[in-house]
């Protein structure tokens, strides 16, 4: 790999380091701020409203890339996401802070995106595994390095750093991609689909809002869910029609091959069991086996590792065996580390949670890799953009709708645990104050959050399940030949 390629593999590692560290960094500081700012009630929008922006900027940011170049596009939307950053540090209430997520989250929309479509433009077949599995090793380290940067900027400075610190690293990328990308695109006019990109932004806000919305499941609730179903079902059908009336539609439903609306389709299951493993084996390691957020961090270390491994690993495997073999091994890998999940209790040693957790790193990161490898060479160059984009699009409502899911079951499971031993009452939200003051010991607490837990993992064998059915019902052979 040349100079150039090892500046752009910087540029890029460096852009998405900015848009994952992010929500991790943003946690640990969470109570500060809301100390500072007040507005406790609203702090869960703080993190769905740029969730909700970066995912419906994502298939915008997707054209525009194939239509104006990936090095402009992207470098635009890092600057709206440092501009986002500098206005959350000076935000001076919740709702101040609240909009400039959302300005935020616009931005990182194009760093999920563009990021991977320019490494299926600049990198051959046998280097876009090793990248790509660099890339997905960023996550990792941001969840490791986020609390501890987080706590330290509070400690040493003040809150207000945690969004002035993505300057520097911002600037750093957006030099890096000018400098070291080389495009060339005809200068030529182009016409904008804002009636698709306004029908579809609205669309997926109503839509993700019935997730995001942390409100209770009575009727008024019930009724919202209904309305907000069906007019995104409209809107879904008007944008349809727009698109086929569009000449440069935003998502060109030409890429929609057989190939990749199965693709996409294992991509939202493995993102909902990616999000799933993020949030509760935290809560495993942590409040059930009683380590501290340190340890919780540094046992899932091994899961990014193996995910880097096996994108290395199963990524020269595709020349040789073919994409589908690839696949089928990796989701049977993660199969087996749901099995292996299903199985962890209140006395498993952490070894063998690191190791169970090692298992199914290496069965994700191969999945996502080779299935991001057969979105890209499954279409045009100038649909590839598009292609990426709406795969991204589809791994964020997989973790938005499948977080949203498991929460849900999850604090049923513990309310129905404490209503058959005869204990009623227990607030969930504030589950070790309410239950404390109620007489309920806490080993009966962690025996909840096992029983609840482990219902989860269970969960996560049966999307495994379905994961598998879907790589075996894959063409045997998705395309005899790669674009390079």
């Amino acid at each position: 790999m040349d100079t150039r390629k090892k500046n752009i593999v910087i540029a890029l590692m460096v852009a998405m380091f900015l848009g994952a560290v992010e929500g991790t960094v943003v946690t640990t500081a969470i109570p500060t701020i809301v100390k500072d700012l007040h507005g406790f009630e609203i702090i869960s929008l703080v993190f769905s409203i740029y969730l909700l922006t970066s995912a419906i900027s994502t298939p915008i940011y997707g054209k525009l890339s194939d239509q104006f170049g990936r090095k402009n596009v992207l470098s635009i939307g890092i600057v709206i996401f440092l501009i986002g950053s500098i206005l959350c540090g000076l935000s001076k209430s919740m709702y101040m802070l609240i909009a400039f997520r959302a300005l935020q989250g616009l931005g990182a929309g194009s760093i999920f995106t563009i990021t991977y479509t320019i490494i299926g433009d600049e990198f051959s077949l046998e280097e876009r595994p090793k990248v790509q599995g660099g890339i997905g090793t960023v996550w990792g380290v941001a969840s490791l390095l986020g609390p501890f940067l987080g706590g330290f900027l509070i400690n040493v400075l003040s809150w207000h750093w945690i969004f002035f610190i993505n300057i520097p690293f911002g600037i750093l990328s957006i030099v890096l991609l000018q400098k070291s990308l080389k495009e060339t695109f005809e200068k030529k006019k182009v016409k904008i689909d804002f009636a698709g990109i306004i029908v579809l932004s609205i669309s997926m806000m109503m839509f993700l809002n019935i997730f995001l919305d942390s409100g209770s499941f009575g009727l008024q609730k019930n009724v919202f869910i209904i309305l907000s179903i069906g007019a995104t079902a409209l809107l879904l059908i008007l944008f349809y029609f727009i698109e086929r009336k569009a000449k440069e539609p935003i998502i060109p439903f030409e890429i929609f091959t057989k190939t990749i609306i199965n693709v996409n389709l294992i991509s939202f299951l493995l993102s909902a069991i990616l999000i799933g493993v993020d949030v509760y084996m935290a809560i495993y390691i942590q409040n059930i086996l009683g380590f501290s957020p340190t340890i919780s961090g540094l046992a899932m270390a091994p899961m990014s590792v193996a995910w880097l491994m096996s994108s290395v690993i199963l990524g020269k495997c595709i020349m040789t065996y073919g994409e589908k073999t690839v696949i089928m091994i990796s989701v049977f890998t993660l199969f087996i580390s749901t099995l292996l999940f299903a199985t962890l209790n209140v006395n498993t040693a952490l070894p063998l949670v690191v190791l169970f957790s090692f298992v199914m790193g290496f069965g994700l990161g191969g999945a996502f890799t080779t299935l991001t490898i057969v979105v890209q060479t499954s279409v045009e160059y100038n649909k590839r953009g598009a292609a990426t984009a709406t795969n991204s699009l589809l791994r964020t409502l997989g973790q938005t709708i499948g977080v949203s899911i498991f929460g849900g079951i999850f604090n049923a499971d513990i309310a129905n645990y404490f209503n058959k031993i005869g204990i009623n009452g227990i607030d969930n939200s504030n589950l070790y104050s309410t239950a404390s003051k109620m007489g309920v010991t806490g080993e009966q607490i962690t025996l909840s959050l096992n029983n609840a837990t482990h219902i989860i993992f269970i969960i996560f064998v049966l999307i495994a399940i379905i994961c598998l059915i879907l790589v075996v019902v894959l063409p045997k052979v998705m395309r005899k030949k790669f674009v390079e």
